[in-house]
């Protein structure tokens, strides 16, 4: 069809073009600074007054290549806002019984604030015993089964780390989400499933109709086009691709995989879960790997270690 020399074609052209200019990129880079710098002011505040700074103490086991890089960032990170750190490490050969003593030890040190243990494990290393040793007023990761049935009920407690993260992304930028269909693609304890609650919630960040999509769901690229926020937490390198996103949808990129890349001097690129330069022209709002939701689960770890300070310090427990 031809009208007045404008093809349909063009106006297929035209209207991806439109949703390119408009569509806008959730900076979890900027976001997450913002989060450091207010969290750096109540510290030298904190400082000011005489009193001392939050303590995250971090657990390291073995030397994963990504464990080491996500561990560093949050001591950097702890270094910058003005917190106290302290990084316990232990061979990946580690007994089971000495790493639960040490959690025991960290529990009970008075000056210690929050606790986290760097995910995974080493197989001979439960990591269920390990997550139910922590004492859940310094679970910062919110991994504990209190806390995250506290989250569950709507009760005050540690939300876990990349969800907290995404829900302040979704606040900073002001995405309404009453009303709108979500769609979650996994159904994992550290992502996918507490995300999903957390948006079907009665919350300014929440009151969406929540789809979780998995491994046996049928008709998966059906329901990721109703989605009108989609949160892809699979772990799967570009599984969201352009024909499974309706026009105008907000889409939350969480996997980050290497893949191998000879082009790349260290012979991987990294990629999220989403086929970004295809998705991002479809999209209203879309996170960048990396530059996204990382950058915030680091940001929502900071939040969550001030507020267990805070938590001591009103229950006489500092």
């Amino acid at each position: 069809m031809e009208k007045n020399g404008f093809e349909m074609k063009d106006f297929g052209k035209f209207i991806q073009a439109f949703y390119f200019c408009a569509m806008k990129i959730l900076d979890g880079k900027l976001v997450a600074q913002a989060v450091k710098d207010e969290l750096k002011a109540k510290v030298s505040d904190l400082k000011t007054r005489g009193m001392r700074a939050p303590h995250l103490a971090a657990v390291l086991v073995g030397n994963n290549g990504a464990s080491e890089t996500y561990v560093a960032s949050k001591v950097k990170t702890c270094e910058e806002i003005g917190y106290e750190s302290t990084l316990v490490r232990f061979d990946a050969d580690i007994e089971e019984k000495t790493l639960l003593n040490k959690i025991e030890d960290l529990n009970n040190n008075a000056g210690i604030d929050g606790i986290l243990v760097q995910l995974p494990l080493p197989k001979q290393v439960s990591e269920e015993k390990v997550i139910h040793k922590l004492k859940p007023q310094k679970d910062v990761d919110g991994f504990h089964p209190l806390n995250i049935g506290k989250m569950v009920q709507g009760l005050p407690s540690f939300i876990p780390a990349t969800p907290y993260g995404i829900l302040l992304l979704l606040e900073h930028y002001k995405i309404e989400t009453k009303g709108k269909h979500a769609v979650v693609l996994g159904r994992s304890n550290i992502v996918g499933r507490p995300v999903s609650i957390l948006l079907g919630q009665n919350t300014p960040t929440g009151n969406c109709t929540v789809t979780v999509c998995h491994s046996h769901t049928k008709n998966i690229r059906e329901i990721c086009l109703q989605g009108d926020i989609l949160v892809a937490a699979l772990g799967r390198p570009e599984f969201l691709k352009a024909d499974m996103v309706k026009d105008g949808a907000v889409v939350i990129d969480v996997g980050i995989s290497r893949v191998p890349d000879n082009s790349k001097k260290k012979g991987y690129s990294i990629k999220g879960d989403v086929q970004f330069d295809a998705v991002a022209p479809k999209t209203s709002f879309i996170t960048p790997v990396p530059g996204g939701v990382g950058a915030m689960t680091i940001a929502a770890l900071m939040k969550n270690t001030f507020q267990a300070y805070l938590n001591r310090l009103e229950t006489g427990n500092d």
